[in-house]
């Protein structure tokens, strides 16, 4: 039986519960719920295009050289991230085999970069397979074997890549006059010149991935002048190995369409600017559509600014990087 005592002890606890189940209610309310916040949907980030500076931006073989090492302080000060060096712009010979001490030179170079920030990123090089002499193809291979060791020396991971042409306007200036049209060879066809191109870059493909070295055939000059010539190379010997290399000034007639032509073939690109007149021609390039032309092919490689006026490099080459940077939003 319930007395009064225990009547009352009972009803205290029952209040002492439910006061402190109150008071953890209200803490519990009065804490602050974590709040949960929806994850956006993951942006597809696109790839930021980076620019470099061509070493042949500030030496068009007209004047004594300019050292390679100039040029990458000179990129470095501008703040590009690439370097595109000119073979022939180098300080050792051009055409003898490699020595130790010509290592040495490119290890300084690479050392040199790597201080500097800058990364090169093409070897831009001299050969020409169209001759109907085999044994001069096969230097000009055993050439281009040699240079993309070069480019493993320094870790470049691209080579410029030339068809060649028929060497029937021997001076360059007067080729440039041609419109770059140079008559066939007395004797045999166009058809010929491919069939010798097309064989020396199939002897060069083991060698390049062997060195881990991309060969970029550019839309130069002799067969690879036109989109066609260049893409039937290339289509020629299907090779991951192998890509285009667009350069935007070799096209001097309709170049857009030309460039929207073999823009998903290429792997580098080289932009022309040409202020102060060109050295041989000026084109008036939109580098807004070039960048839309790259960018809808799904480019995102290097542009390498080759600056070809005459205007001083000190103030053109910065300019030139400017105007990309707009174009290529980068």
């Amino acid at each position: 039986m319930l007395n009064r005592r225990s009547f009352l002890t009972a009803t205290a606890c029952l209040g002492a519960t439910a006061a402190l189940g109150a008071e953890k209610q209200q803490i519990k309310s009065a804490t602050p719920r974590p709040r949960v916040i929806d994850s956006p949907a993951p942006a597809t980030a696109r790839k930021r295009i980076k620019l470099g500076i061509a070493t042949y931006s500030y030496w068009h073989f007209k004047t004594e050289k300019v050292p390679i090492e100039t040029v990458m302080d000179k990129a470095a000060a501008i703040g590009v991230e690439g370097l595109d060096i000119l073979h022939r712009q180098m300080d050792i010979p051009e055409k003898d085999p490699l020595t130790a001490q010509h290592r040495a030179y490119l290890q300084n170079l690479k050392r040199h970069a790597f201080r500097n920030g800058v990364a090169p990123v093409c070897l831009s090089i001299h050969q020409n397979f169209v001759s109907p002499d085999a044994a001069e193809r096969q230097k000009q291979v055993d050439h281009t074997h040699k240079c993309l060791e070069i480019a493993y020396e320094l870790g470049v991971p691209c080579i410029r890549l030339n068809s060649g042409r028929w060497n029937t306007i021997k001076d360059f200036d007067d080729l440039m006059k041609a419109r770059g049209i140079e008559p066939i060879l007395p004797g045999y066809t166009e058809d010929d010149g491919f069939k010798w191109c097309i064989e020396c870059i199939e002897k060069c493909i083991p060698k390049a991935e062997q060195c881990g070295v991309v060969m970029a055939l550019e839309n130069h000059w002799g067969l690879s002048r036109t989109p066609e010539g260049q893409l039937r190379l290339i289509n020629a010997v299907p090779s991951p190995w192998l890509g285009a290399l667009m350069d935007t000034g070799n096209f001097m007639e309709d170049p857009y369409d030309k460039l929207k032509m073999i823009a998903p073939k290429t792997v580098y690109a080289q932009a022309k600017t040409y202020y102060g007149g060109g050295e041989w021609y000026t084109l008036d390039l939109d580098y807004k559509r070039i960048a839309k032309i790259l960018t809808d092919a799904g480019y995102t490689g290097y542009i390498s600014l080759e600056f070809e006026g005459k205007e001083n490099p000190d103030v053109a080459v910065p300019k030139s990087i400017a105007l990309l940077r707009e174009a290529f939003g980068t």
